[in-house]
């Protein structure tokens, strides 16, 4: 019989084990310590989070005590691996759990409004970038990479969201249950899907291997998985959830969701789609096949543990050194101008067309362009690829923590201007038990100013 590797592969010595445990507990507690800080100063939880990984990395403390980042978080691939596959696995859930909890009837109702916010957040950016990628210094570009295939690259950068900060940010500021707070989680996935399906194609033609079976054989996957998770998934998960829900026990209800979004984040995954999509959409799947309240300890700890260590994790990459080169910098805050006035206004012209009110228009805006950890994915591609310099990568993160910082003061701003209607209160009510509760008054009272 066939046993597992386990008696092949090395196991992890102690040291590793406990240098794990420890990073894992000191990106925790600053994340929450920097959390509740942002909560007090008026700034969503999301946004302190982001910074723990900034500080814990070589921007601070990599660079104040450089011996002690070392101990703590040496550069180390085995070591490196673990936190990223904490990462990995946290985003997946805090995605997939997002999706679970969106409210599938409004979403069909307002579809021509997500297709119209989706494809104008998304061309508008990307227009601009490619034509920045034209314009932007030679030094920028990478060793292998020819102008045009840079400023494709930049153009799909530039048009991404960042689907699990977007729903942190949402879920922190409570408006997971606001019509714009789904149409704009539901727009970023949509903008998102066929972000992550020309990424694939920029990269294949980075490396000079793109042809057209490749191209449409990655749009029938795209398509295939869609129509095989809508007529094959949901009917099995339905059939699954219906004997769960019958026991009325949130303990197997929360376990059979996390299991379908993890299911579905492996087939994303397999299909070259990214797991964060597959775990999206198997999380709409959940969503119309259970009771939310159901889900209540599977969205409470996804969000007070896993989401804080995705961002905490994700900020250990970045590194704001290197925008101590004033061209750098120039070039930064060119091309972050373009990326936020750009996907600010192809989601805002997207939602007026499709009949929303202009502060409708602004809050959607505003939430679609929260680039967050995505944007450095799709940077740490460029850069492995040699599409991108260091510098140019830098200009790329420069934009996801800009943006991540941005929005949800722009969104307060607008949200506090739209009137809640009957469903979205009735909406909230449904799913208030999920919505960490025990946030104290304070914190509440931060986050309703």
């Amino acid at each position: 019989m066939r046993v597992l590797a386990y008696g092949t592969a090395p196991p992890l010595d102690a040291h590793h084990v406990q240098l794990f445990l420890l990073q894992l507990g000191v990106l925790l507690l600053l994340a929450l310590c920097m959390g509740r800080l942002a909560v007090r100063c008026g700034l969503p939880a999301v946004v302190g989070e982001l910074t723990t990984g900034i500080l814990l990395g070589p921007s601070v403390f990599g660079a104040v005590a450089p011996e002690l980042a070392e101990r703590l978080l040496p550069a180390q691939a085995d070591q490196a691996h673990l936190l990223d596959a904490v990462a990995q696995l946290a985003v997946v859930m805090f995605v997939g759990v997002a999706g679970a909890h969106m409210d599938l009837g409004m979403l069909r109702r307002r579809r021509g409004v997500i297709v119209k916010v989706s494809l104008g957040g998304l061309l508008i950016p990307m227009i601009l970038g490619v034509a920045a990628g034209f314009l932007v210094p030679r030094a920028l570009l990478g060793d292998s990479a020819e102008r045009p295939v840079f400023a494709l690259f930049l153009g799909v950068a530039l048009s991404v969201s960042a689907i699990p900060v977007i729903a942190k940010t949402l879920s922190d500021m409570r408006l997971m249950h606001r019509n714009v707070g789904q149409l704009t989680l539901a727009s970023a996935a949509v903008s998102d899907a066929v972000g992550w399906f020309l990424l694939s194609l920029v990269s294949t033609m980075a490396i000079g291997t793109l042809d057209a079976a490749e191209a449409a054989l990655a749009v029938l996957s795209l398509a295939g998985f869609v129509v095989a998770m809508l007529f094959v998934g949901r009917p099995l998960v339905r059939w699954v959830m219906q004997r769960v829900n019958r026991a009325g026990d949130p303990g197997p209800a929360a376990a059979v969701a996390a299991i379908v979004i993890l299911l579905g984040a492996s087939a994303g995954q397999a299909l070259e789609l990214e797991a964060v999509f597959g775990a999206f959409v198997a999380g709409l799947l959940v969503a119309s096949t259970v009771d939310r309240r159901l889900l209540a300890p599977l969205h409470s700890v996804t969000l007070a543990v896993f989401a804080p260590l995705f961002l905490a994790t994700a900020g250990l990459r970045i590194d704001l050194t290197a925008l101590a080169d004033p061209a750098v910098l120039l070039a930064g805050i060119a091309v972050l101008l373009l990326a936020t006035l750009g996907k600010f206004a192809g989601a805002y012209l997207g939602a007026r067309a499709g009949r929303l009110s202009r502060w409708e228009g602004i809050a959607i805006g505003a939430g679609l362009n929260a680039r967050g950890a995505v944007e450095i994915v799709v940077a740490s591609v460029g850069l492995r690829l040699e599409i991108l310099t260091t510098a140019a990568y830098t200009v790329v993160v420069l934009i996801a923590v800009a943006t991540s910082v941005m929005a949800p003061p722009l969104l307060r701003w607008a949200t506090g201007r739209i009137e809640q209607s009957a469903d979205e209160l009735l909406r909230e009510a449904e799913t208030a038990p999920a919505v960490l509760s025990a946030a104290r008054p304070d914190e509440k009272e931060g986050q309703a100013g």
